[in-house]
Parts: C-alpha cells; structure tokens; sequence
C-alpha cells in the first residue's frame, strides 16, 4: 500500500543484543501493554513520535548495509509494540527483503493474528518474542493484559516454522518463581522453531523516564536480581 507512514520512536544504528549481528534498530512508537518496568516509557502513546515513510527509513538503513552484510545481521524492530503498525512493517520489510537484509521483531506477540499480522510475519526472518510471565495472574499484574494472546501468538510462530528467541525479564518477587519458570521450560518445549533462550535481568534505568513524564514509577524498591538469580533461573530454563 503506497504512502502507509510510520510512528517511530527513534533509532539505534549498531546494535549488538537484539538479534543475530550488527542490527539497525526501529523504535515504534504506541504500546497496548502497560509494563511496569518499562525502560521506554515515552514509546507507549499511539500516533505521535516522528512520522516517516518506508523509503526516509530505507535510506537510513542503507547506510549501513555494509556492517549487516559483513556480521550477518540485520534490521530489528523494537517499541513500543511493533505490531500495532503491521502495514507499515509489511511495506519496510519487502523493500528490505529487495536488498536481502535480514528481519527481525521483537514483539510480545501480544496481539489478534489478522491477515495483516500473518503477512507481517511471512516477511520476517526472526521473532524475539518477549514472555511476559507463564502465570497470567502476575502477567496482568505487571502488564495489565493477560499472557493467552500471546501464548498463541508462539504457537502460531512455532507451528508456520518461524524463528524464535524466547525472552524473559526477570523480575525479582514477580517473574522469578521457580515454579513459573518451570512452566515456562515446559511451554518451551512444545515449540519447534525455538533457536534461543535468553534471561534480561530487570533494572530500573528507566524510572527517570517515568519521572520525566510526572508518573509514579511503580516497581520502586524492587531489587536488580543477582548474579545468583540469574544463573538460578537460567538452569530452571536451561538458556544459551
């Protein structure tokens, strides 16, 4: 669809962590969920940030080509929640797929699949998608939104043999118990198409942004998970 526009947060030119090489970030702006550890407090608000079309973003990106190429990289889109702007993505992404430059979302596919979502995904080479907590009580506690959307949203992935990173934040007296991150091990385990499982410890640099905006910053007092807890939660899951 010609002239579709974009809401983007911001950009990140060489990144190392979200996805396999030198990636080029895309920040989307608007989020339906409600973290409340989100270190991107500023992307939540839909229709605002800077609007831009798939060939100002193209240009961008082409930039730095040369570094994707060369450490088998790629484009990453990040938010905000990326699929709440799928006909902008689907546009982005067949100019990308002219260049052969590899895709990624990092999603927490917490979304209905419509059509538009479904051609969405056919275009992306790798999902990095974000579990929230398997417990759907402290999932709606943390989120405001329960975890079944997207629970599906990974089986949907596993089952049209799309790549996954499966990502947990580790949040210390909410997604930390063992008994969750055992139900997550076994959820895991019923996906084909999992390539990686990565422990994000939770840390709070984003509460000045929560400051900035004159809001309460709502996980205040909860502790940066240890060293300790980490490696605890990655034998439960077994990670890379």
């Amino acid at each position: 669809m010609e002239g579709v526009k974009g809401y983007i947060h911001s950009f990140e030119s060489m990144g190392a962590v979200d996805g396999p090489g030198i990636r080029f970030i895309i920040f989307m702006q608007g989020c339906n969920l409600k973290c409340k550890y989100c270190h991107n407090r500023d992307t939540w608000s839909i229709n605002c940030g800077k609007v831009y079309d798939v060939q100002d973003v193209i240009h961008k990106i082409l930039k730095y080509e040369n570094y994707f190429k060369l450490s088998n990289g790629g484009v990453t889109i990040s938010g905000g929640e990326p699929l709440l702007q799928p006909m902008f993505l689907i546009n982005l992404f067949k100019e990308l797929k002219k260049h052969n430059i590899h895709t990624a979302i990092d999603t927490s596919g917490n979304i209905k699949i419509t059509d538009e979502i479904k051609g969405l995904i056919n275009l992306t080479d790798l999902f990095l998608l974000d579990i929230k907590c398997i417990n759907d009580d402290i999932c709606k506690k943390l989120t405001g939104i329960s975890n079944k959307q997207e629970l599906e949203f990974a089986k949907y992935l596993s089952d049209n043999n799309k790549d996954i990173w499966i990502r947990q934040v580790l949040v210390p007296g909410y997604t930390d118990k063992k008994e969750d991150l055992v139900k997550l091990k076994e959820f895991i385990s019923t996906l084909k198409t999992v390539k990686k499982v990565e422990i994000l410890p939770y840390h709070d640099m984003g509460k000045s942004k929560w400051e900035e905006l004159g809001l309460k910053y709502e996980l205040e007092g909860v502790k940066i998970p240890t060293d300790e807890d980490i490696q605890k939660a990655k034998e439960i899951l077994k990670t890379n």
